[in-house]
């Protein structure tokens, strides 16, 4: 059993070394498990280069097809973001945005009827190691931590 009081290995929190140093904004990275019970508090990360949803969420919503099937619906704060279009044709689908209180720092994501998935929300101005570093932490499979506190912690906070 380990010391609690050991400190973590040099490159805990970090992602590997060429992931780690390849995350740059535009970047989406995903956790997906196997099973059918998700019960981590968040299933990856998203570092979008802007707060303009039409720019940014074609390619997000299109590399989440790749990986897990069609996407219906995307949740986003529009207090965080600029003007939140009611709907977006991506790779010839309708995507349904939803406006949601959840934060600027969670985008939720939805596959077929319920099946939703939760991103962190990387601010697009954050320091690349403080985002890095966001991003790592969650991406751990035994985070705890919510994506605001995760921001805070890692120094990518709410400041433009």
């Amino acid at each position: 059993m380990a010391d609690s009081r050991t400190p973590p290995p040099p490159d805990a929190g970090r992602l590997p070394s060429a992931v780690h140093h390849a995350v740059k904004p535009g970047t989406a990275l995903l956790r997906l498990e196997t099973t059918q019970a998700r019960d981590h508090v968040l299933d990856g990360a998203w570092w979008p280069r802007s707060r303009d949803p039409a720019a940014e969420l074609p390619a997000l919503v299109s590399a989440l097809t790749a990986h897990i099937g069609p996407i219906t619906r995307v949740g986003l704060d529009a207090a965080g973001w600029d003007e939140l279009p009611v709907r977006l044709v991506i790779d010839d689908r309708v995507v349904h945005i939803d406006s949601f209180a959840v934060g600027d720092d969670t985008v939720l994501v939805t596959r077929g009827d319920r099946d939703h998935f939760s991103l962190l929300v990387v601010p697009p101005y954050a320091d690349p190691d403080a985002a890095r570093a966001a991003i790592a932490q969650a991406l751990r499979a035994d985070n705890i931590t919510g994506a605001e506190q995760i921001l805070v912690d890692t120094g990518t906070g709410h400041s433009a």
